[in-house]
C-alpha cells in the first residue's frame, strides 16, 4: 500500500485554501479540510484512480463546485508513494507553478 507524502509547495497550496476560507468568514472549514484529507488517503489503496495528466501524472478530483478540488500526483511505484504535487480549487485555472519538475 502506498503511502502519500506532500511536495512542499502543496503547503502553500493549504495556506492559500486557509486565507480564502478567513476572508469570506466560511464555517465549514475543517468539514472542507477532511473531505480534502479523506480523498488523499484513497490514494493509499487506489493510486489510479484520479484522471490522467500530462507526463505521467494524474488528478484526482475532490468535490464540486464552491467544495471542489483538483489535487495533482504522482503514483512511483518503485518507491511505494503518491507524491501530491498540487492541490487547487476547481475553480482556478490550471496549476500556475511550472517552473521545476515537480508540476511539469
Amino acid at each position: 500500500m502506498p503511502r502519500i507524502e506532500l511536495a512542499p509547495e502543496v503547503l502553500d497550496d493549504f495556506d492559500r485554501f486557509f486565507e480564502h476560507q478567513a476572508r469570506f468568514d466560511i464555517e465549514d472549514t475543517p468539514d472542507r479540510l477532511a473531505d480534502i484529507i479523506s480523498a488523499l488517503e484513497v490514494l493509499t489503496h487506489s493510486p489510479f484512480i484520479g484522471r490522467k495528466a500530462r507526463r505521467g501524472k494524474r488528478e484526482l478530483v475532490i468535490g464540486r463546485g464552491s467544495r471542489g478540488y483538483v489535487a495533482l500526483y504522482h503514483h512511483v511505484p518503485q518507491q511505494d508513494v503518491v507524491l501530491v504535487l498540487a492541490l487547487r480549487s476547481q475553480r482556478e485555472a490550471g496549476y500556475k507553478r511550472t517552473s521545476g519538475s515537480s508540476t511539469e
